[in-house]
């Protein structure tokens, strides 16, 4: 089973992912190079620990995080479709008027899902709302030990303070869109992706 031939893209499922996904077809093939090359098993998935062995994933403060948004609740493989869509997150917008197509689906790369995508990583429980307590975990990750737990707690009070407009002491999703208002997300949530 094995076979890398038994694993090939066929065309209409390459169709199927370029308009699910707006990559090129030159960024897919590209792309499914790259996905056979971290499949160590041989057998068309990821698991999380193929995902361990990139580097930039290994060293990124919420490498963790993102691994994890590649799969779906209670799976630990992910095949080149599922792959493909969570990339999708990362295109640039800017790509979308390229291939705009007005029966479809708001893109995977749009505004509002590359927000939803990062309150993801945020929402560690998924009940979606950010807690003092995700927040505080969120923040170490990325800053270890660097600041003391005391300087977290004050900046995790402060960023709560500031978007909880509710009054219940947590981040819901509207309120996070709030304070990222003015935030080039389209830019900070984007990689280039060769054409």
């Amino acid at each position: 089973m094995g076979s890398r031939a038994s694993t090939l893209l066929r065309d209409e499922e390459l169709e199927e992912i370029k308009k699910e996904t707006g990559f090129s077809h030159s960024q897919i093939t590209r792309l499914y190079s790259r996905f056979t090359s971290l499949d160590k098993g041989e057998n068309g998935t990821l698991s999380r620990e193929d995902f361990q062995r990139i580097p930039e994933l290994a060293i990124n403060p919420l490498g963790d995080r993102i691994i994890n948004a590649f799969f779906n609740e209670g799976e630990d493989q992910v095949n080149f479709r599922g792959f493909m869509r969570t990339l999708a997150h990362f295109r640039p917008t800017e790509d979308n008027e390229k291939s705009k197509d007005l029966s479809s689906a708001e893109p995977l790369n749009s505004r509002s899902n590359k927000l939803l995508f990062a309150f993801r990583l945020y929402d560690l429980d998924k009940d979606d709302r950010i807690s003092r307590d995700e927040l505080l975990q969120v923040l170490r990750m990325m800053v270890g030990v660097n600041i003391s737990d005391e300087q977290l707690g004050s900046i995790a009070d402060r960023t709560i303070q500031e978007a909880d407009q509710d009054g219940d002491c947590a981040i819901s999703f509207s309120e996070f869109v709030k304070v990222l208002e003015k935030v080039d997300v389209e830019q900070k949530m984007s990689i280039r992706f060769l054409h």
